[in-house]
């Protein structure tokens, strides 16, 4: 008799806990695949730290091979599903095409960068949703920093020398909190002219940082950015976006060659392909995280609105805390519908969060405790290297020599800007000469930041 096949489209945290979770469940009496861009899975929240050049990046890229047990790894993204037939039809990172076929199906495909129609943005401003764009937003600060500090004439010096972040959300407010002392550690070692300083100005419509979460989390990551020189700006966003500046909806122009762009997510658009129900975006599922009407298709993470047993009538927000859980809880129904275990419905108890500003700076409410500087330091490392489900002793040793020794400030010139456009859908995905191009643009379809 042959084994049931299990197909996990996606390897963000809903799919790779997916995926580890049901290695352990079925212990090999179904054939597990997984359908992923990339062969490894990104630790999101602590990409802002290889922008900074605190953490290198294969710390934050744990690999699938390595640590997937019985579970079969296709390199691909997927670009139509045909629930009828019970195939899944993908593109490789080569351009060449393939088909997967399933019995049970889990959608895990995440989120892509939302954009809205700003003049200038697609073309000027760039995300912070991989690998590729940490890695070419560390090379383009430190290459504006250096042109800086030789430029003659003082406005270029201070257009070169400014940075612009939308979005005061989890990313935006830690990108710039860590940005902040990133540069003013390379002006240490190459100082600008007399009276000049890097200038990081955060932006967001929302009346104050960190709008999604506790009010007190706000405020301590408002008082540390201010006291720390992050010019932060409620109220205001960009209007219009050039190669030379921004101008701001107050009428400002504010110039500069660095924008990026962190004003949140929206559901990856290949659920909306599927015709099924939606909601913003969000494929609805019932409280067990199964598709209605197919029995034999889950969703979970971002790209899935999960009832909200807590609160009636809402669904669980698009944060990595609930795209985690959802992992583990599909994992279970899965293999209860294979006759392994029992089913149980999605229910949380929330844990609090964390956010890393920096330096030993933090903004935390553990269990609901309201924690910041130092304590709140400690318990946002502690928090990130019991989280992450591989490369702990190597991060804990990356942190540990960014005490002790000064950042490597070098250029790699690894990633292009053309590499990481801000409407890629898939920024993590090598580019190939030759290649189609996969961009949020192209797929058809349709919100927190993490």
């Amino acid at each position: 008799m042959s084994r049931p096949r299990i197909l996990i489209v996606g390897a963000g945290f809903a799919g790779y806990r997916t995926a580890r979770t049901l290695s352990r469940l079925t212990r090999n009496r179904a054939e597990i695949t997984l359908l992923n861009p990339t062969d490894y899975f990104l630790y999101l929240p602590l990409l802002p730290q290889v922008a900074a050049g605190i953490l290198e990046p294969r710390r934050v890229a744990v690999p699938l091979a390595g640590t997937l047990r019985h579970v079969r790894l296709v390199l691909g993204e997927a670009d139509g599903v045909d629930l009828d037939a019970r195939t899944v039809h993908y593109t490789d990172p080569e351009g060449q095409g393939g088909t997967l076929g399933y019995d049970r199906l889990v959608l895990a495909v995440g989120s892509v960068n939302k954009l809205l129609p700003v003049p200038g943005v697609a073309e000027n401003a760039h995300g912070f949703r991989g690998l590729p764009e940490a890695l070419y937003l560390r090379d383009h600060v430190t290459r504006q920093v250096e042109l800086a500090a030789a430029a003659d004439e003082p406005k270029s010096c201070a257009s070169r020398c400014t940075f612009v972040v939308v979005g005061a959300g989890y990313t935006g407010t830690e990108l710039a909190a860590q940005g902040k002392l990133f540069t003013d550690a390379l002006v240490r070692r190459q100082p600008l002219r007399a009276g000049m300083r890097p200038r990081w100005l955060l932006l967001d419509i929302a009346p104050r940082v960190l709008p999604e979460m506790d009010e007190r989390l706000s405020r301590t990551a408002d008082r540390v950015l201010r006291r720390r020189g992050v010019d932060v700006r409620m109220g205001v966003s960009v209007k219009e976006a050039t190669h030379d500046g921004v101008l701001l909806t107050d009428g400002e122009f504010v110039d500069s060659r660095t924008l990026v762009w962190c004003v949140g997510v929206r559901p990856d658009p290949l659920v909306s392909s599927l015709g099924r129900p939606l909601e913003r975006g969000r494929l609805l599922v019932d409280p067990y995280l199964q598709v209605p009407g197919h029995p034999d298709v889950f969703a979970c993470g971002d790209a899935a609105a999960v009832p909200d047993l807590a609160k009636p009538g809402q669904y669980t927000p698009m944060t990595a805390q609930h795209a985690w859980r959802h992992g583990k809880v599909a994992a279970v129904n899965v293999a209860a519908s294979l006759g392994i275990g029992s089913r149980r419905p999605y229910r949380h108890r929330d844990l609090g969060f964390v956010v890393d500003l920096g330096g030993v700076q933090a903004a935390a409410n553990p269990l609901g405790i309201p924690l910041s500087g130092p304590l709140a330091g400690a318990v946002t490392r502690g928090y990130h290297l019991a989280a992450m489900p591989a490369n702990r002793i190597r991060v804990a040793a990356d942190w540990l020599l960014e005490t002790v020794l000064p950042r490597q400030d070098v250029q790699l010139g690894l990633v292009r800007s053309w590499n990481v456009p801000l409407d890629s859908a898939s920024p993590e995905l090598a580019r190939v000469p030759g290649a189609p191009a996969q961009s949020g643009t192209e797929k058809s379809g349709t919100e927190e930041p993490r």
